[in-house]
């Protein structure tokens, strides 16, 4: 299966890096694994240099490790690295691409160096989780300028099956507040259901292309949900980690106000699991939407970070895990989906759709509950009725309320 190279939001804001800093700041990409930043990387270093090189730091041999050790004599370097990877390097036109930086740390620390030299441009990538975790003895550069890559979104999605004009019809009829008619309605609706179902992870996408075949689509995204599990019981070898990841669809299902960190781990609290909570983060597999406390004022100044929802960061992932343990053929959320009959008990999955488009749109998620009484009947008699605002979002002085049905 050929791999294509899609179309992506992140390489407007990879060019503004590059008009902007002018070799002042290296430029690091950061994101869950197998979204794609290795390949945008390299094929913003095709278009928009005369020359450059990739150093895959998961394939790197020892004697381009070794070249790290003469970093003092940057002449040195760079002779010796043009000549290794026989591709020469022009000054202010070149670029070299640290790939999977955080298997590498001396890399990431040259950067600083690197950087005030000032004769090439630098793109590092790499799981923000394990460049975290991978800085002990380095000292970590400040010259970089950092952006996150997110699973490919809604309009990402129409642009890589060629029905860019769906979203153009979209944007018009929402700025010019136009309605779409029932007909093109049901259109759109069924794009999104099938974007839903295959979700942003490039590999996924390119299967759809590739075979449009739902088996051969689950299957690619079952290895990369593997991957990630793998991932986390490295990170965390008592496999509380993968098991908070694997029951997302599960809590989510409960339609409980928080995520239940008590009745997946026995006896665990949020407050006592921060650190391995803020791991999960760090590896952009999932979003984290917290409780504000108080909608009224800023989110973050008064949210519940030991109240939150979790969801994963890609929902084609999530349809998939919610039937892990089944073949694809049983998995109910497919079927309903396809058929356009997806049952009000299914709607946390256009919950984590929605949350996914939010986050990879740049905010920071939030919700909010509250409590009301009512008067139930003519003696006044009362009962309490619990809501929730599904999202926050602060645009200037306003709130605006998101409500996912």
């Amino acid at each position: 299966m050929s791999e294509k190279i899609f179309k992506r939001k992140i390489y407007e804001r990879m060019l503004q890096w590059k008009q902007e800093s002018d070799g002042q700041t290296a430029l690091l990409i950061k994101g869950a694994r197998r979204i794609g930043k290795s390949t945008i990387a390299e094929e913003f270093a095709r278009r928009e240099y005369d020359s450059y090189i990739n150093i895959d730091f998961s394939i790197a041999d020892a004697a381009v490790k070794e070249l790290f050790s003469h970093i003092s004599d940057l002449d040195y370097f760079f002779l010796r690295i043009q000549s290794l990877f026989n591709v020469s390097l022009h000054e202010r036109k070149s670029v070299i691409i640290f790939d999977e930086v955080q298997l590498y740390p001396p890399a990431r620390q040259a950067i600083k160096h690197l950087v005030k030299d000032r004769r090439y441009d630098y793109i590092e990538t790499g799981s923000l989780l394990s460049i975290k975790k991978n800085v002990k003895g380095i000292v970590i550069p400040s010259e970089e300028t950092r952006i996150s890559m997110y699973p490919l979104d809604f309009e990402e999605f129409l642009w890589a099956v060629n029905k860019s004009q769906t979203y153009d019809l979209i944007r018009y009829s929402y700025q010019n507040l136009k309605s779409l008619g029932d007909a093109v309605n049901r259109d759109l609706m069924r794009n999104f259901r099938l974007y839903m179902l295959i979700g942003g992870m490039p590999q996924a996408v390119n299967a759809y292309l590739e075979s449009n075949d739902f088996s051969t689509i689950d299957a690619v995204k079952r290895n990369i949900l593997e991957l990630y599990i793998d991932d986390f019981r490295k990170i965390d070898p008592t496999g509380r980690a993968s098991r908070l990841f694997t029951s997302i669809p599960a809590e989510l299902s409960r339609n409980s106000k928080r995520y239940q960190v008590g009745s997946v781990i026995e006896n665990a609290t949020a407050s006592r699991l921060g650190e391995l909570l803020m791991d999960m983060a760090d590896s952009m597999t999932v979003n984290f939407s917290y409780h504000a406390n108080d909608p009224s004022v800023g989110f973050s100044l008064h949210a519940d970070y030991d109240c939150f929802k979790l969801f994963l960061a890609d929902t084609g992932l999530f349809v998939t895990l919610a039937f892990m343990d089944r073949d694809y053929t049983e998995n109910v959320i497919y079927q309903k989906l396809l058929s356009d009959k997806l049952a009000v008990d299914l709607g946390y999955v256009y919950e984590n759709a929605i949350a996914q488009m939010l986050k990879s749109a740049g905010n920071e998620l939030f919700y909010y509950t509250f409590q009301e009484e009512i008067v139930k009947d003519e003696d006044g008699n009362k009962t309490v009725r619990n809501y929730e605002v599904d999202f926050l979002l602060s645009r200037k002085d306003k709130i605006c309320p998101i409500e996912v049905k």
